[in-house]
This record gives C-alpha cells, sequence and structure tokens, in this order.
C-alpha cells in the first residue's frame, strides 16, 4: 500500500512544491487548505485529493482527519504548512487579527498534532513536520503576534518531540530564515538570489521524512546564502 501523506496549509509556493515531491516519491497525497479549489489544477496534475480545513477549528481538523482516514487511509506522514501575518505597533495592533494569527500559528499546529499523534501513536510510526520561521528564534520590532505564534509552534515541536520520539515518531521543526521565491509576488519574493527556493526547501522536508530513526533531526534551518543571521 502507498505510504499517505497529508499537508495542511496547501497553497501556490511551498505547499505546491511540497505536494509535488511527495506525490513523485510515491505518496499518495491530501491537500487541505481554506479554500481548496486554489489547488483544483494541482490536485489533477500529481493525482492529490483536495479538503477544505480550517487549521484553527478543532472539529474542522478532526473532520480532515476523519475524512482522509476514509479516502486514503490514515496519514504516515503530515506537514503543518497553515500560517498567518500581522504586525505593527503593539499600541495600534487589531487584537481579533492578532488572534486570529495566534490561533493558526500556534493553536492550529497543536491541534492538528493531537489529531495525527492518535493515528500514529498505536501504529508505532509516523512522521510530522511544521514550517517555522526566523520569528520563532528572535522577535522582531513590530512583529509581536507572528513571534508569539511562532515560538508557540517551535515550543510545540520540542515538546513533541521529547514525547514521541520513543514512540517511534519523528517529529522535525524547520526554521525558514527568508522570504520564499514567488515571482508573482515582485520584490522582495522575486529575486531568486535572495529568496528560498520552494522545490529546494521541499527536498529538505522530504530527506527529513526518509532520515532512520537512529539519526534524527528535530530541527533545521534553511536560509538562503546571502541571509545574515
Amino acid at each position: 500500500m502507498s505510504k499517505v501523506a497529508l499537508i495542511v496549509g496547501a497553497g501556490p509556493g511551498l505547499g505546491a512544491s511540497l505536494a509535488k515531491t511527495f506525490a513523485q516519491d510515491g505518496y499518495d497525497v491530501a491537500l487541505a487548505s481554506r479554500r481548496s479549489e486554489s489547488m483544483t489544477d494541482l490536485c489533477s496534475e500529481i493525482g492529490a485529493k483536495q479538503y477544505t480545513c480550517d487549521a484553527s477549528d478543532a472539529e474542522s481538523v478532526e473532520n480532515l482527519f476523519t475524512q482522509v482516514d476514509d479516502d486514503l487511509g490514515p496519514p504516515d506522514l503530515v506537514v503543518y504548512n497553515a500560517g498567518t501575518y500581522t504586525r505593527g505597533p503593539i499600541a495600534e495592533l487589531d487584537l481579533d487579527v492578532v488572534r486570529a494569527t495566534l490561533s493558526v500559528n500556534g493553536w492550529g499546529a497543536l491541534v492538528v498534532a493531537q489529531a495525527a499523534a492518535r493515528r500514529m501513536i498505536p501504529r508505532g510510526s509516523g512522521t510530522m513536520l511544521f514550517t517555522g520561521a526566523s520569528a520563532g528564534l528572535k522577535g522582531f520590532a513590530q512583529s509581536a503576534p507572528f513571534a508569539m505564534g511562532k515560538f508557540a509552534l517551535r515550543g510545540l515541536c520540542q515538546s513533541l518531540a521529547r514525547e514521541l520520539a520513543p514512540k517511534n515518531i519523528h517529529v522535525a521543526h524547520i526554521v525558514l530564515d527568508g522570504v520564499i521565491f514567488r515571482p508573482e509576488r515582485g520584490e522582495p519574493y522575486a529575486n531568486p538570489d535572495t529568496a528560498l527556493h520552494p522545490d529546494e526547501i521541499a527536498k529538505t522536508y522530504l530527506e527529513l521524512s526518509r532520515q532512520h530513526n537512529s539519526a534524527w533531526a528535530y530541527e533545521i534551518e534553511l536560509r538562503p546564502y546571502v541571509e545574515s543571521f
């Protein structure tokens, strides 16, 4: 039977590259996003299944996993790639927008991890990969909401890794330090020399998924060669 990969937060850019990479490696791929119609062409191209899911809503996430169970089987690999971003001076932040940002970047990751763990623990195997950011390592000025969400994500990943590694479940946090190459967005996303290429990022996710359990990486940082750090 084919292995199953579920990508939560699938869209143009990294989500599409991850989908293609894992499909080429023989996975049956499930793509979940708030607006699943945005991935229709890609799903047709690679034979993936598409689902609508609000990662910050526990009921929506559980419905997603149940549908994937029924359609493809329990996922062997889960990638949490959902994220949202807001910034501004602390005195001027819209708190409702901040709450939504925290819900997707932090809470949603926990909800997805719980649903994945409930399926992987009885089987005694599985991989969870989480897309982080440099904001999870240091809080930048006027970026408190994003830093809070990504710090929460990193803490979740550290805790999950320590809890689940003895159960043969690989958890890894991938820090993306830089913008992702999306030429249609203009600068700074359109410069291939200063942006992370999504296809190259996806190769790293694939290699993490292939690691032997005697040499697992629990966190890795990716950045363009010109990025200061």
